[in-house]
């Protein structure tokens, strides 16, 4: 707001006595930046000056932002009642915008940046992904839905702005993110509260994790049916509610993250094409990966009753592993090579492979029998292992361990994920990052018993523990 100017008036005439009193200065009403803004599309207006409703803020775990967006109780639509509560998820707008024309749509769900830019130029470079949209989710409040939206903004900040002479230490695209949804959401005018939650970390709230759904099944009270948790008749309609979301899997699609939260969730996936459009589903392209077909059949009274696929057969002998990082190889060291009096090596502790190299001989001239619970992944490497093996005239047998790279990743983040499962994750591993694979997967070569080895031993994966576990291990982390 600016102040308005005071106006003196030219006379010939003296004052009269007694003298005018000096009228203090009042804040013009309307400035050429309201009118401005009087006249701009509802997407483009400030939210200071349009939003009529309170948005509630507040940070969950310094991760996951929560929005609600509160309408008053008089003026809220009271639209048709169900005893079980369905909810209407929508992924909101992607961080990724390819450029091509007729791939942008694509990568969106509700809005897109109206500058045609690859990242929208401000909280209000926006525009609907279709104009259809308003009119999707406004019957779906009719039909009683709840509306939700749920987005992983990993280019958002949580760190406070130091610099800030405003009072708001929100950081800039904190800040930006805030008043694009109240925009948003005052476009839609929806007539009922709606939340926004929004994942900022690699972390238990991203996408396809479920731990922003569980905020939202908290946050609104519901259970699942069946639990007696939630409040009274308040039960969660899994099978009727729906999220619409852009990462599909499709050909051209950044990720399957958005269809494979929906399957964590448990309820039905929509592509914005199909739920706006109502086109015809286009098929899944990307190697999609169901961690639920690589878990081994459970014995009928619950115990462990597989063969060891690895027997000793020497006093003294060595044994690597070979593998990617995620493969098993500590796991088949712990359930089948301690057991049998193997000593481990592995550089993760060590820290160097000269170390290893070290300890491993200490261990083999005291008569004890070695495993190098290493990647190994090439020849280079493993022919150390092998020439401290002839140095002792004591075979060597090569473990290769044949997980799938994306069976790999996804063990790397469901141990990260759960530090608090021990058999998931018992030596406490952190995120590797992606580097760490796409290193592996350049420096690989197949081992081969030609190197050197008295026997090659491949082993597949699939994964096995409590129904506890398998139900973690079974969902998508990745």
């Amino acid at each position: 707001m600016t102040s308005g100017r005071k106006r003196s008036l030219s006379s010939t005439k003296r004052d009269i006595s007694p003298p005018n009193k000096r009228k203090p200065k009042v804040q013009a009403s309307v400035t050429s930046q309201n009118v401005a803004d009087f006249f701009k599309p509802a997407s483009q207006k400030p939210a200071s000056i349009q939003s009529k409703n309170k948005v509630s803020w507040h940070i969950v775990k310094n991760s996951c932002i929560v929005g609600r967006y509160l309408v008053d109780p008089k003026d809220e639509t009271q639209n048709e009642e169900h005893k079980r509560t369905r909810i209407a998820a929508f992924d909101f707008m992607s961080a990724r915008t390819n450029i091509k024309a007729n791939q942008q749509l694509q990568d969106h769900t509700l809005i897109i940046p109206k500058s045609n830019k690859r990242f929208s130029a401000s909280a209000f470079d926006w525009k609907w992904w279709d104009p259809g949209v308003p009119s999707k989710l406004k019957q779906l409040t009719i039909d009683g839905y709840t509306i939700v939206i749920i987005s992983n903004q990993k280019a958002v900040s949580l760190k406070p702005d130091t610099k800030t002479k405003t009072g708001n230490s929100d950081s800039k695209s904190l800040a930006t993110l805030k008043e694009k949804v109240t925009a948003v959401l005052d476009a839609l005018d929806l007539g009922v509260s709606v939340s926004i939650y929004a994942a900022t970390e690699y972390d238990e709230y991203r996408k396809p994790r479920m731990g922003m759904w569980r905020e939202i099944v908290k946050d609104l009270g519901l259970a699942a049916e069946g639990d007696a948790d939630g409040k009274e008749g308040s039960t969660l309609d899994l099978e009727n509610s729906i999220f619409v979301g852009d990462a599909a899997g499709r050909k051209g699609d950044h990720s399957c993250c958005d269809r494979n939260f929906a399957a964590n969730v448990g309820i039905p996936f929509r592509t914005p094409e199909e739920f706006f459009r109502d086109e015809p589903p286009i098929p899944v392209e990307v190697d999609v990966f169901d961690p639920k077909s690589y878990i081994a059949t459970p014995s009928p009274n619950g115990k462990d009753e597989s063969s060891s696929p690895f027997s000793k057969q020497s006093d003294t002998e060595m044994v690597i592993l070979c593998g990617s990082p995620g493969s098993g190889k500590s796991t088949f060291y712990w359930k089948y090579l301690q057991p049998l009096g193997y000593e481990r090596v592995n550089q993760d502790i060590l820290k160097t492979r000269q170390k290893c190299l070290k300890v491993a001989n200490e261990h083999l001239l005291a008569g004890k029998s070695v495993a190098v619970d290493n990647t190994n992944a090439n020849k280079a490497t493993r022919s150390e292992w092998i020439s401290l093996a002839k140095t002792h005239n004591i075979p060597i047998i090569c473990i290769y361990l044949t997980t799938p790279i994306t069976v790999c990743k996804h063990n790397n983040a469901v141990r990260a994920a759960n530090p608090n499962q021990e058999s998931l994750n018992p030596e406490s591993r952190t995120m590797l990052p992606p580097i760490a694979f796409g290193d592996f997967v350049r420096r690989f070569e197949e081992p081969d018993v030609s190197e050197g080895f008295r026997d090659l031993v491949s082993i597949g994966f699939r994964f096995d523990g409590s129904q506890e576990v398998r139900d973690i291990w079974a969902q998508h982390w990745i």
